[in-house]
């Protein structure tokens, strides 16, 4: 059934009638429902004064619009606290928020740009698709409306002043990472640090690694029996710090080679890899007293297959049966297949990946495992290089500071002393 309001004028009932009328000659089979929420809806459009004042809610108030603080640009923020006849009173369905670019002086035509549903506390929205240094003006709607069939028949807006203008930019620096700035600074401090204190000839502590002390006892071995040792770089090309820290442990392991006369073999399946481990070994044996004792074809090219590389490496292990097998650097899912091949013949097995997937096949299959880190702190374990042991060691100290940071949080938290973690929030 379809309720004319009672105070509906001459005009607006003319025009109803009119509509009506067509609304049935275009859609004869249209249902009542649709046809009411319809001609109610037309009826607000000839006549939107016609609608009970008491359906109007208020405004908002304190309506605050600022440029977004700490972000690079392009974002005006606006806040309010919502109208007396919030979604509890069931007069304010929806806020809209509505804005206009000032031209010459003057706001142009407003367009919506987002809303926020009723029944919240807080309310404040974020515009972010404004234009840095252009003027802004804004509004915000309070709207109570009724919807029928998905049709809205009528609308109530409450609306605010123009608010402006605004402009958005951006700031050079986020002061909610002030926190971040200064761990960065005071782990860098305790790297430059401990890289003039190892440069100055002090002997820092670095936590023993039991792969690397094997690394005597694994050359010892394959010399004893008179058999090769291999060493797999792993598979990814030169441009990867896991590939990096295994060629630096390379180096010490192929001077070790040199000086007990074993002979390293190197297989690779990069390029760039060939070159320079081939450099590297070769730096060994002469740091050694052996240069005349290596030969170029101790690091060779297999392929760049994986699996292809895998099953290579796979055939010479069984062919040749080596004493000591090396696996360092990056490895997918070869890795098992590699590990249990060494595994079968008996040769002693030491490993070093960054890769968290790979390393409980390495640890199930192989006699030592450099768990992630260690295989980047092995390299300067083994090298005594000051600017790497100095790396290492002020790394340390910034990661104990951290961890007791965490365990002094937790204590502080636990007992509701202070709300200590929100120092290290970098995310809001």
């Amino acid at each position: 059934m379809i309720r004319l309001p009672a105070n509906l004028d001459r005009k607006a009932c003319a025009a109803f009638f009119v509509a009506l009328f067509s609304l049935f000659l275009l859609v004869p089979g249209a249902r009542s429902q649709d046809a009411a929420a319809v001609v109610d809806s037309i009826i607000q459009a000839v006549n939107p004064d016609s609608l009970p004042p008491e359906l109007y809610p208020q405004a908002v108030t304190n309506v605050e619009v600022k440029d977004t603080p700490n972000d690079a640009g392009k974002s005006i923020s606006i806040s309010w606290e919502k109208s007396v006849d919030d979604y509890e009173n069931g007069k304010v369905k929806v806020y809209r928020i509505y804005r206009s670019e000032i031209v010459d002086g003057q706001p142009s035509e407003y367009k919506e740009v987002g809303d926020i549903p009723a029944g919240l506390d807080e309310y404040s929205f974020q515009d972010g698709n404004t234009v840095d240094g252009l003027e802004y003006s804004y509004k915000v709607m309070a709207v109570n409306y009724l919807r029928e069939n998905n049709i809205t028949a009528w609308e109530a807006v409450s609306v605010t002043v123009p608010l402006g203008p605004i402009k958005s930019s951006a700031q050079w620096f986020d002061w909610r990472r002030i926190n971040a700035f200064i761990g960065v600074i005071l782990l860098s401090f305790f790297i430059v640090y401990y890289i003039q204190q190892a440069k100055s000839g002090k002997d820092l502590f670095i936590r023993k690694i039991a792969g690397m002390e094997a690394v005597d006892e694994a050359v010892g071995r394959a010399t004893e029996m008179g058999k090769k040792i291999f060493y797999v770089p792993g598979l990814s090309d030169m441009d990867n710090m896991q590939t990096i820290a295994s060629i630096n442990i390379l180096g010490r392991v192929a001077e070790l080679s040199a000086t007990y006369e074993t002979y390293i073999d190197v297989p690779v399946c990069r390029s760039m890899v060939m070159i320079t481990a081939k450099e590297v070994v070769k730096e060994a044996y002469s740091k050694a007293g052996r240069p005349d004792a290596f030969q170029e074809d101790q690091v060779h090219y297999l392929t760049d297959d994986q699996f292809g590389y895998a099953a290579g490496i796979d055939g010479m292990v069984v062919r040749e049966k080596p004493a000591t097998i090396f696996y360092m650097g990056t490895f997918y899912a070869e890795s098992l297949i590699l590990a249990e091949t060494g595994n079968s013949i008996g040769a002693i097995q030491i490993a070093g990946t960054a890769m968290p997937s790979q390393l409980p096949f390495f640890v199930a299959a192989c006699d030592y495992t450099l768990i992630g880190e260690e295989l980047f702190a092995a390299s300067a374990y083994l090298s005594k290089e000051p600017k790497l042991i100095g790396s290492v060691k002020g790394q340390d100290v910034g990661k104990g500071i951290m961890l007791a940071a965490i365990v002094i949080g937790i204590i502080l938290e636990t007992f509701n002393i202070w709300h200590f973690s929100r120092i290290f929030s970098v995310i809001d």
